[in-house]
């Protein structure tokens, strides 16, 4: 299992994909794993060397307690592609990820090709993710699984799709309460509203309509407001877009990658 050790950390990360096809690093949500992108490979393997990571503390990578910043997990982002052999890349981020790449993007630019923003946002409301935060080092995962499913996915989805739907409910209470609590910290502390106009890098901004964690309204239209030439496209999905439309979502960033 290819795994790179970090700092108080140590991160799973798995190639996928063409060796000699452009790089790109695809990211999770706070919650999940690499297999949020499961549905999407088949659409992306033929046009990328893909590289997924497990987020600190998520799936089979693994952490030590605390509150961790979006710098720290930006720099384990490119401790991975070092690993993986990637000098340069573009970047996918769901949520967190795409957190993780904005912050990639500004500090690490000379590393990164394009970057596409998934359901995701520059600014949360600390406090909503402060008391969240707590009642997941107080009472753990189960106590909020039914508050993050809610948002995770649509009713539509579930209702088609009741299997999927209990596989990323048993995965989300079964993770490291610890590990979530410290990412969740990183959203809490984040400071990306005021420095997005700094990305330089091409940017295409996706949102679903259905979700109501990041919606167009209030969170990806500021992203495409700030960042410089940032383009935007809607979906029909909730949180998790990568399940939700995974055919339709990697046709956007095909196009958007290759174009």
């Amino acid at each position: 299992m290819p795994v790179v050790k970090v700092p108080h950390a140590s991160l799973y990360w798995k190639l996928d994909g063409r060796d000699d096809a452009p790089a790109l690093i695809l990211l999770n949500s706070i919650g999940t794993d690499m297999g949020l992108w499961d549905a999407a490979l088949p659409y992306l393997r033929e046009h990328f060397a893909l590289l997924r990571i497990d987020t600190r503390g998520h799936g089979a990578s693994t952490a030590e307690p605390g509150d961790y910043t979006l710098q720290l997990l930006a720099e384990d982002v490119l401790a991975a592609a070092d690993a993986a052999g990637l000098s340069h890349f573009s970047l996918a981020g769901v949520s967190l990820g795409g957190m993780i790449g904005m912050e990639l993007a500004l500090n690490s630019p000379d590393r990164l090709h394009k970057l596409a923003l998934i359901c995701t946002s520059a600014t949360m409301d600390p406090a909503s993710w402060n008391d969240r935060i707590a009642k997941v080092r107080t009472e753990g995962m189960a106590a909020i699984a039914d508050l993050a499913m809610g948002r995770f996915l649509s009713e539509a989805f579930l209702a088609g799709n009741p299997a999927v739907y209990e596989t990323v409910r048993r995965n989300f209470i079964s993770m490291d309460a610890e590990a979530y609590a410290g990412c969740g910290a990183a959203i809490r502390d984040m400071d990306l509203s005021n420095r997005i106009s700094r990305i330089a890098c091409p940017t295409l901004v996706v949102t679903g309509s259905r979700d109501s964690s990041t919606p167009y309204e209030g969170h990806g239209d500021y992203l495409v407001a700030q960042i410089p030439g940032a383009s935007h496209c809607l979906l029909g999905a909730a949180h998790l877009a990568p399940l939700e439309a995974p055919a339709a979502l990697a046709g956007l960033l095909v196009s958007f990658l290759e174009g």
